[in-house]
């Protein structure tokens, strides 16, 4: 599996993007300043590690990648499919917008989102040089993020579907991901009948297929190439933050992503 490394900080990338230039990387839970539970390269203050801690963290994030961090872009994150426009950087005096996807044109952004568990999606449509990153958990996927990315690239940009690279990054895997009646009901409601083939049986209850999801809904949307990396967040906790492998008590890891310049 394709991982990068630099001054203690270790991170996962996808070739194919990489091949076309993008600047991103999954960085791993190691390298950073945090005390337990959030040890160490913890980037969220709403786990209850302290600010100056997850500054250092992200600090650290943005140089292995060769970024300034004032060139970030991030929200907060809600679990729902809101998609933003990030035209320019995210000021110090801007608050964040609530919404779980992101999307630019601009080579001097750096988007970043935080997870524990929940799914990256990277998405790239090279000829029009834009890029899209998103923040899939269960409640967002059962609402279609995937596509509202995807549909949110075509209008914003002008990007086509077939000409885009999709990636779904290390999350929760599908022998771990146990959830309720509940869960499958939302996903049927949306999807109909096809939503039963994202769901296994785990122990007594039912196990959802995360990557199987969000790839179906983009291969839906039309979108060229769709590659999924199959890291298990849960299955290895001292590489992960896993919030359901670690009952809540965890810190969160940065997915970072910038466009070529």
């Amino acid at each position: 599996m394709p991982f990068r490394s630099d001054n203690g900080l270790t991170w996962w990338y996808d070739e194919a993007l990489d091949a076309l230039g993008v600047l991103h990387g999954v960085f791993t839970r190691q390298g950073g300043v945090s005390p337990a539970p959030w040890a160490s390269l913890n980037t969220s203050i709403t786990t209850g590690d302290a600010p100056e801690n997850v500054r250092e963290n992200l600090e650290r994030a943005f140089r292995a990648l060769g970024r300034d961090f004032a060139t970030r872009y991030d929200t907060w994150l809600v679990h729902g499919t809101r998609v933003v426009l990030a035209p320019a950087p995210r000021t110090h005096r801007m608050p964040p917008l609530q919404a779980d996807a992101i999307i630019t044109h601009n080579p001097r952004v750096t988007l970043l989102m935080r997870f524990a568990d929940c799914l990256p999606i990277l998405v790239y449509e090279p000829k029009r040089r834009v890029l899209g990153l998103a923040h899939a958990g269960w409640r967002s996927t059962a609402q279609g993020i995937a596509l509202r990315l995807v549909e949110a690239l075509a209008q914003a940009y002008n990007a086509r579907p077939r000409r885009m690279v999709a990636v779904l990054g290390p999350a929760i895997g599908p022998d771990h991901y146990e959830v309720g009646p509940e869960v499958e009901a939302a996903f049927q409601h949306h999807f109909g009948e096809t939503a039963k083939t994202w769901f296994r049986p785990l122990g007594q209850r039912q196990a959802l297929d995360l990557w199987a999801a969000n790839a179906w809904q983009l291969h839906r949307a039309g979108v060229g190439q769709v590659r999924i990396s199959g890291i298990c967040t849960a299955c290895d906790t001292t590489r992960w933050f896993s919030h359901r492998a670690e009952q809540g008590r965890t810190g969160r890891f940065p997915a970072l992503a910038a466009l070529p310049e």
